[in-house]
């Protein structure tokens, strides 16, 4: 097992990809700083860190107050050292049609899930460029190149976080600086937040299968702290298809997402009318939800693209066959519209 010294500062890591990630440093003995609003789901990730290997530091923020996350940032760099890796990954949402969310709503998943990105990027960098060093990992995801359904607002705020990291990476880069940036794009991932999440919908919300468990999304976010030259990964399968699809016949995938997009996120079950929500106060602040979410029997802990996307170099004839399988395959989905 790699023994790591760095002090890692993870966001969002009370649940899910966030806690996923948090254990993984911790079993490399890292030093983690868990930033999260929920205090069961902080301690609980503490304590698994600390049983992986690592040294875990809780600090209770909400992203979307820029003086909590600068202020956190001191008190990190204060208790545990300077901080080498800082990783956003927080995130709230709505899931509902556009119509049926509030200004106030989506003003909220815009504060936590992208400004909570911008805040947390600053905080990391105002103390990083004193030492020229350090890395900045955006937790992504497919949707931040193709828009769904149901999910207009953190859409909306991956979108934004995309190009907000590639104007930052080309300002690093002018600069020559040794302060590196990186995203990754995740696919639907077995996470609480289905089980938490603000929703209108008639039936219990899901990620589009494939899913896939939280820690392989881990993996792929401590390779890209550990390569942050690449400007960003791609996890999973389903991603790698929808971003191609997307490029090459976005119109054809609209059309596809309408007819698919509300059915594919709900379960057959209803939704519970007390089902709690995260959006304006923390689900896990006394129940710990844990990592994983309640698709366990759906999910794989393996992805080949994940492999694929550390190994890009070996791919370049594999896209092309897959552009070409692509274009085949969209005529004949079109054939059988028009059929319709």
């Amino acid at each position: 097992m790699k023994t790591v010294h760095q002090v890692v500062v993870v966001t969002g890591a009370s649940g899910g990809i966030g806690r996923a990630t948090a254990i993984a440093f911790g079993r490399r003995g890292a030093t983690v700083v868990l930033l999260a609003r929920g205090q069961a789901g902080l301690d609980g990730a503490a304590a698994e860190v600390e049983a992986a290997g690592g040294t875990a530091l809780t600090v209770p923020v909400d992203m979307s107050d820029s003086a909590e996350v600068d202020a956190a940032a001191d008190h990190v760099e204060r208790t545990v050292g300077p901080i080498d890796v800082w990783v956003n990954v927080a995130f709230a949402s709505v899931f509902a049609p556009f119509t049926q969310i509030t200004p106030e709503e989506f003003a909220r998943v815009t504060g936590v899930s992208y400004l909570g990105y911008v805040y947390g990027t600053m905080a990391a960098l105002k103390r990083m460029r004193t030492r020229n060093r350090g890395t900045i990992v955006q937790v992504g995801s497919a949707l931040a190149y193709r828009g769904i359904p149901l999910q207009s607002a953190y859409c909306g705020a991956k979108h934004a976080i995309q190009g907000f990291n590639e104007s930052l990476r080309c300002e690093l880069l002018h600069e020559h600086s040794g302060i590196r940036t990186t995203m990754v794009q995740m696919p639907a991932v077995n996470t609480p937040q289905f089980s938490w999440t603000l929703s209108r919908l008639p039936k219990k919300a899901q990620p589009v299968p494939p899913i896939y468990q939280p820690e392989v999304a881990a993996r792929a976010v401590v390779y890209a702290a550990d390569h942050p030259q690449r400007r960003e990964y791609w996890v999973g399968g389903s991603t790698a298809a929808t971003l191609l699809a997307n490029a090459v016949f976005p119109g054809l995938l609209d059309a596809y997402l309408a007819r698919t997009g509300f059915a594919s996120q709900q379960t057959s079950e209803q939704r519970p009318a007390d089902q709690p929500t995260n959006l304006w106060k923390p689900a896990d602040a006394a129940v710990d939800f844990g990592t994983h979410g309640a698709f366990d029997n759906r999910s794989t802990s393996r992805s080949t693209q994940l492999w694929a996307s550390h190994h890009h170099g070996l791919l370049a004839v594999g896209t092309a066959s897959g552009l070409l399988g692509l274009a085949a395959g969209a005529g004949v989905l079109l054939g059988r519209w028009g059929q319709r």
